[in-house]
C-alpha cells in the first residue's frame, strides 16, 4: 500500500502485518498521512495512537468516512512527524466537558 490509498480523518478496518509477521484486522481512525507511514488512532478498547507503516498494510477491508462534528482530535505535538520518528505507539488521553468525560 502506499499514501495515495488513504486519506485524513476517515476510519479504516485494515488487514495489517503485526511484530510477528502475522496479518491480523485493525480498526483505525487515521489522522495524519506522512511520505513513509500514517498516524491513527486504534478505535477498539485500548485506544492506542500507533504510527502505521504503509508497507505493514496488506488491504484495506472498509473505509467510511467522519462527519467533520464526530472527528477525534489530537494536539498538533503529538500529532508532528519528529514525534513519531523513535516510537511506534503511544497512550493519550484527554477529558473535554463538552464531550462528558
Amino acid at each position: 500500500m502506499d499514501r495515495q490509498a488513504f486519506k485524513p480523518d476517515t476510519r479504516y478496518t485494515l488487514a495489517c502485518k503485526d511484530e510477528h509477521g502475522r496479518v491480523r484486522p485493525l480498526n483505525v481512525y487515521v489522522y495524519r498521512l506522512y511520505d513513509r507511514f500514517m498516524v491513527a488512532r486504534d478505535t477498539g478498547a485500548a485506544g492506542l495512537v500507533r504510527r502505521i507503516d504503509y508497507g505493514d498494510v496488506e488491504r484495506i477491508v472498509r473505509t467510511t468516512e467522519v462527519a467533520p462534528a464526530d472527528r477525534f482530535f489530537l494536539p498538533a505535538g503529538v500529532l508532528d512527524e519528529a514525534s513519531w520518528r523513535d516510537r511506534s505507539v503511544m497512550q493519550h488521553y484527554a477529558s473535554a466537558p463538552g464531550r462528558g468525560k
